[in-house]
Formats: C-alpha cells, sequence, structure tokens
C-alpha cells in the first residue's frame, strides 16, 4: 500500500540519501531516454525526482527543467538571476496545509449555522430566536362589567327586639289612662301573655288586663290621647284605617273622628268584650308597624301590669350588620347584597335602613369610661338592616352569623384585564406585555380603573377587546 504524501515527505526529509528497502515505490528508479522529460506531475515522486541529482543521460539543465514545475517557475529567484526551486518537501506541504485551514474554517461555519438553527441540541423549536423570552401564561383582554364589592361580618336574625309597655299608670293603684277599664279603677293584673316566638297579627291580642283584650293595630305613631267624636290627626288615620282592615265599615277612613267612627269603635270594642264606650285610650290597643314575632315574655299570668310586658320583632328574618365607618360611602336605601349562610348557599338582601354612627366613644359619660379610664376607645360603626324578600331561602336558620358582600359600584362596557397581568414600570405607572402570534413581546402602557373580582379595568393606546397579553408566574 502506498503511504499518504505526507507520511512519504516525513520519510524524504528525515533521509533522503539513504536508499529505501527493496521493494519500496519510493526507491525504485524511473528510467527515461536521454533528453526524456516527464509528461504528468509526480504524485508519487521518485528518490532521484527529489534528490536534486541528475540520472542517466541527463544534463543539469534537464534537472532543473524538471525540478521547475511551471507553477512555481516565478516563485522567486535569486541573486544570480535563476529561478530558485524550494525543496520538494515545502512544495507538496503548502496544498495540505492550506486545505486543512479551509476545512477548520468550514467546520466552525457550520457549527455557527447549527448553534442558530438548533440542530446542535435541544429539539429545534426556535426558542432561541425568542426576545425577550414569551410569558409562561397569557390571557386575553374583555370588554365587560365590573363590580365593586365588600365582603362585612353580619347577623341573621329578627332584628333588633323593642319592648312592650304597661300603659303609664297601670298596676299603680291610680285610675287607668284610657278611661276603659271597667270601673275606670286600677285596671293592673296581668291574665294573659302570649309565648315566645307566637306571632301576632293585626287585631291579634298581645296580652289581657283583668280579662279585657288588648290587641295590636298597624300604624307609625301610639294611642298618646283618648280620641272621640270631633279628634283630628293622623292618629285618628290610623284607627279608622286599621277598623277598615278590619272588616268595620259605615265612616271614611281619613284624618277626623265622626259618629260613625265612634259607633265602628263600639262594634269592635263588643268583639273585645270590653266596654263600649265609642272612645278609645292610650291602653287600648298597642301600634307597631306590622305583625310582630315574641322575642321575650318579661311577665306572667298573676303579675301586676307594670313595665315592660314583654320584648319583640319583626315576623321576617333579616341581618344586621355594624358597618365599619369606612365603608359608609358603600350603602344606601336600595343597596344590593349576597348573604353567604353557614352551609354557603348564598340569598340576596336588600338594604333597608342606615342608622347613625355609633360606638365612637362619649368619653364624658358616667360609666363609659373618660380619659384616662380606657373608654371611648371602640371604633365608630354603622348599624344597617338588610331585607331578605325570599325567606325560603334561609332554611331553617333563625339565628347566624352570615358574610355580606355589599355591591358598592358598577361598571358596564369597560376593558378588563386579570390583575396578575399588570406589569410596573419602573418609572412609575403600569403595563402590559403583548403577545403576537409569532411569540414576540411588547410591552403596552395602561391607565387603572375599577378593581373587582381579580380583574382590573385598563385603557390606552393600542388597548383594545381580544388582545392577548402575558401573565407572569
Amino acid at each position: 500500500m502506498t503511504a499518504p504524501d505526507g507520511t512519504q515527505e516525513r520519510e524524504r526529509d528525515e533521509g533522503a540519501d539513504r536508499p529505501g528497502p527493496a521493494g519500496d515505490p519510493s526507491a525504485a528508479l524511473e528510467l527515461r531516454t536521454p533528453g526524456e522529460v516527464a509528461d504528468r506531475p509526480a504524485a508519487g515522486a521518485s528518490t532521484r525526482e527529489t534528490s536534486g541529482e541528475p540520472g542517466p543521460g541527463e544534463t543539469v539543465r534537464d534537472l532543473e527543467t524538471r525540478e521547475k514545475p511551471a507553477e512555481t517557475a516565478a516563485a522567486g529567484s535569486g541573486d544570480d538571476g535563476e529561478s530558485a526551486a524550494p525543496p520538494a518537501s515545502h512544495r507538496r506541504s503548502r496544498p495540505l496545509r492550506t486545505s486543512m485551514i479551509v476545512a477548520a474554517a468550514i467546520t466552525v461555519v457550520a457549527a455557527a449555522g447549527a448553534a442558530t438553527t438548533g440542530a446542535l441540541g435541544g429539539d429545534g423549536a426556535g426558542e432561541a430566536n425568542a426576545a425577550p423570552s414569551a410569558p409562561p401564561k397569557t390571557a386575553e383582554i374583555r370588554r365587560t362589567t365590573l363590580t365593586r364589592t365588600e365582603t362585612v361580618d353580619g347577623n341573621l336574625g329578627y332584628g333588633e327586639a323593642s319592648a312592650v309597655q304597661a300603659p303609664a299608670g297601670a298596676g299603680s293603684g291610680q285610675p287607668a289612662p284610657n278611661g276603659t277599664g271597667g270601673d275606670g279603677g286600677s285596671a293592673g293584673i296581668i291574665t294573659w301573655v302570649p309565648e315566645d316566638g307566637d306571632v301576632i297579627k293585626r287585631g291579634g291580642t298581645v296580652y289581657r288586663a283583668d280579662e279585657e283584650k288588648v290587641p295590636l293595630l298597624y300604624g307609625s305613631t301610639p294611642f298618646y290621647r283618648t280620641l272621640g267624636p270631633g279628634s283630628e290627626g293622623g292618629d285618628v288615620k290610623i284607627l279608622e284605617k286599621n277598623l277598615s282592615e278590619l272588616g268595620y265599615t259605615g265612616f271614611t277612613a281619613d284624618d277626623t273622628y265622626t259618629e260613625t267612627t265612634a259607633e265602628a269603635v263600639r262594634d269592635w270594642q263588643d268583639d273585645l268584650g270590653r266596654e263600649e264606650t265609642g272612645r278609645v285610650g292610650p291602653g287600648d290597643a298597642v301600634v307597631a308597624p306590622g305583625a310582630r314575632r315574641v322575642a321575650d315574655v318579661k311577665t306572667s299570668p298573676g303579675a301586676l301590669l307594670n313595665g315592660t310586658v314583654l320584648t319583640w320583632t319583626g315576623t321576617e328574618r333579616i341581618v344586621t350588620v355594624d358597618l365599619d365607618v369606612r365603608y359608609e360611602d358603600l350603602v344606601e336605601k336600595g343597596t344590593e347584597a349576597t348573604v353567604t349562610l353557614p352551609d354557603d348557599s348564598t340569598v340576596r338582601a336588600e338594604v333597608t335602613d342606615v342608622g347613625t354612627l355609633s360606638g365612637s366613644g362619649d368619653a364624658g359619660d358616667a360609666g363609659s369610661g373618660g380619659p384616662g379610664n380606657g373608654g371611648g376607645n371602640e371604633d365608630p360603626t354603622l348599624p344597617v338592616e338588610l331585607e331578605i324578600a325570599k325567606q325560603k331561602g334561609l332554611g331553617r336558620y333563625q339565628a347566624a352569623g352570615v358574610e355580606v358582600t355589599v355591591e358598592a359600584e358598577t361598571r358596564e362596557n369597560v376593558l378588563a384585564v386579570p390583575v396578575n397581568a399588570l406589569v410596573a414600570e419602573r418609572g412609575g405607572g403600569y403595563a402590559v406585555e403583548v403577545v403576537d402570534a409569532d411569540g414576540t413581546v411588547e410591552r403596552r402602557a395602561v391607565k387603572l380603573g375599577m378593581f373587582a373580582d381579580s380583574l382590573v379595568e385598563v385603557s390606552g393606546k393600542g388597548i383594545t377587546d381580544g388582545l392577548v397579553v402575558g401573565v407572569p408566574k
């Protein structure tokens, strides 16, 4: 086998004058006739060709002609004007080194191209081309309605209980103020009371004193005087309206007490088992806004009619809230809310009453703790009542702690994104990262509006419905 050119050159450099072993092609002499010149390049040059000695029949000129190929004839000249041919080993190694340099350059370029396209390692997805890298999640800017809410603690029940008091002077040995109690003496022994939880409606008996029924009438003003023919006012209208609702007729329900009104009163008194006087006094009826539910009976049959007879509430369950003063601007009559019950079921509610601030501390009141006494430090609260229209939605709950979510403000037809899509700008303000279809990311400044339900209202140049934005981790 013929050794590569590089190997042959090393062997010739180390011992060009040493004859090669028998049978070695490099040691064989090429025979030519005198004056013959080789017609092809010496691919495997013989020892004679590389030794610089003339062969048989060759002159020195023939040797110079053989050792000066056309491509190297002008490579250089000596002082005597003749070309100085470099050694054969140098002439043959130059093309080899040049080829190796070109091959290395090609390898470097190919490696750089492979790294750019992802061919060296990775999955070739082209992630290196994305600048900056795409966010892990995305969301769309959507046009929607936002509602600002606040959730506070509340209590389900029948509301605050109010007291039913015995008529002034009753049970004191003084004449009853109504003037209708039998002989007009001290009618003041309790003979019947309802039970806790009983519901009393219009015309129903609140209690009995000396076996005379004291009924419930609906209205906003209690009877504070004796009414008879010729009386005029709002209390007269309350009486006549109740009599009409109970089925008594023959009069006009207005604010004037006439003789026909007195006739209707006598019929009513007869049905109650009372003396038929045609007149009505303060102790003849109890006036309340509507039907009542007995909360706590404070007396019992046989006791003197004195002080508080019982306490009662409305008949429908409501929600009460001691609202922190910082949320004062969130509620007014008609404000809607959602009530979450202990079993996580919900019912709709509406604010029906907003009270006045309380609990701000009356520092100067005796027993309440003045300055230095540790009093007057309670945070002020605002009492709020909410009505629940669908009572069946409350199930069997009579009293329970609940959560009240107040719907304070609503913004319709606005653009919104998840709050965690916002990116804080270094110089202040916020932006969103818009993700194009090719994965590139562009940051656009936004102006913020209402926050609600983990969303935020946004607006600004280039902010449109359906725009895809990044959601950072």
